[in-house]
């Protein structure tokens, strides 16, 4: 068995390094608007990363993709494609009969457990992933700061993260600056940023006043200075209000719907267009994004990027990167007038939309089969102390094996049922506990639109209930049948 096992080990390292070695695939920040390399900037990784590859890289990896979330919710089929393999390898290779009938029920008593465990990792990628030490960006540029234009709070009715929290996520991924643009409101926005013009909070990364309105198409109000409500108001009216403010419009994902001509938003005044947008997908049809492209080149409209953090999601893939000399000398309001004064200028040599690429571009269909694909795509841009990361945890996986198969009372106790159903209970009360915390958040924004923390919260209380309920009788019956 410590031979098989020791072969299997060694081919899977084998394997990790030819691939990393003779397909590498270079993890770099592009410009989205010529697809090359940004030249002064580089991918800056995390060292907490490389220490727990195994248990991160492929998990940051997956989460950047172009269509993440119905990827990961189509890698459920997969889950159970590898349970169903590895159940019939099983069936056919064992000869004894009563050994294959108990072999089928304990595993059919799994599957519930591996489903759980699966969604267990969907909340983790979704929901943690800001949380995670993902890889960012690093700015080696002299005169370009790093923007976005798009982002929300938990005073947004979808938002899942605290501005605090908002300001720390940003610092994180080197953001120089940042608008708050919850959805139709931005009067808790402008009490945060004057208690940073105040001093009463930390002063970078500079965050700015905004609103996405929900007029025709969402928009991002930038700038806003006044208290002064949305609701109700045109268009026409809300583009006003912004230039009253001395602020500037961005459309966000007019691709996503195309409610109004594009010609009608150029006739309205808006400043340009989001050219991506990282909310959910990264990707969208380029003849899509061809027309948009082409309609703001002629007609002076900037092009920008839009991050559209929620506090959940994607990590990190999006930056826009402004010209801006002299930044580090300047005040916090001329910096902000510096900012929108880019976006007003409509000047593209001044604002870059900058993405973090690590896997070639493909398309939004056969998505499951991408999945696979995505495994070995993964291994394709891990450099050598990632590769020894994976190697170390992989002998340290063979020695503790080892050692438990040398003696018998540990060997019965971690076996592979007993260590599923455990890790079942585990995934059942990490659940419980992020529904927990969902539902303490439901206090914070009391009188706000925010309605998900207790829709979550709800869902983590039945889902996790369950799921703790049913993986706590079977790990009780077989550690009890295993004492017995």
């Amino acid at each position: 068995m410590n031979k098989k096992l020791g072969l299997a080990v060694g081919i899977f390292l084998t394997f990790i390094v030819l691939v990393s070695v003779l397909f590498h695939y270079p993890v770099q920040i592009i410009d989205a608007l010529t697809l090359k390399p940004a030249p002064g900037f580089d991918v800056q990784i995390n060292p907490w990363r490389v220490v727990f590859e195994p248990f991160m890289g492929l998990l940051l990896f997956l989460n950047r993709g172009l269509y993440a979330i119905d990827e990961m919710l189509l890698s459920v089929w997969w889950v159970v494609l590898a349970f169903a393999v590895y159940t019939l390898y099983k069936w056919f290779t064992v000869k004894d009969a009563e050994k294959r009938k108990k072999f089928l029920l304990s595993q059919l008593v799994n599957l519930p457990i591996a489903v759980g465990l699966w969604f267990t990792y969907f909340l983790v990628m979704i929901f943690l992933s800001a949380y995670l030490p993902a890889n960012t960006i690093e700015n080696k540029t002299e005169n370009s700061i790093l923007v976005t234009t798009h982002s929300h709070s938990q005073f947004s009715h979808d938002g899942l993260i605290s501005q605090d929290n908002l300001m720390k996520w940003h610092k994180y991924n080197n953001y120089d600056a940042f608008f708050i643009t919850d959805h139709n409101n931005h009067a808790k926005t402008l009490d945060f940023v004057n208690a940073q013009r105040k001093g009463e909070i930390v002063s970078e990364p500079l965050v700015m006043g905004g609103e996405e309105f929900g007029g025709t198409n969402h928009m991002s109000l930038l700038g806003l200075k006044s208290y002064e409500k949305t609701k109700g108001m045109t268009d026409s009216a809300a583009v006003a209000m912004v230039r009253a403010n001395g602020g500037a419009v961005i459309i966000n994902h007019w691709f996503d719907g195309e409610h109004m001509s594009l010609e009608y938003y150029r006739d309205l005044g808006v400043d340009g267009f989001e050219i991506e947008n990282s909310a959910t997908n990264t990707s969208y049809d380029r003849n899509v994004y061809k027309k948009i492209r082409e309609f703001c080149e002629a007609n002076g409209l900037i092009m920008n990027g839009g991050l559209d953090f929620h506090g959940y999601g994607n990590v990190c893939s999006l930056w826009n990167a402004m010209e801006i000399p002299g930044w580090h000398d300047m005040s916090q309001d001329a910096k902000e007038r510096a900012i929108l004064d880019v976006i007003k200028s409509k000047d593209q040599s001044k604002l870059k939309v900058l993405l973090y690429n690590d896997r070639p571009y493909y398309q939004e269909k056969n998505l499951f089969l991408m999945i696979p694909v995505h495994i070995f795509n993964y291994f394709r841009t891990i450099n050598f102390w990632q590769i020894l990361s994976w190697a170390a945890w992989a002998l340290l996986f063979v020695f503790v094996k080892i050692k438990i198969s040398e003696c018998k009372k540990e060997k019965v106790l971690f076996n592979a049922n007993n260590m599923a159903a455990i890790l079942g209970v585990l995934g059942a009360l990490f659940m419980l506990g992020l529904g927990l915390f969902y539902y303490g958040e439901t206090f914070k924004v009391a009188g706000s639109d925010n309605d998900i923390y207790i829709e979550y919260a709800e869902l983590l209380f039945y889902f996790g209930g369950a799921f703790l309920i049913y993986s706590g009788i079977v790990t009780w019956f077989r550690l009890k049948k295993k004492k017995a």
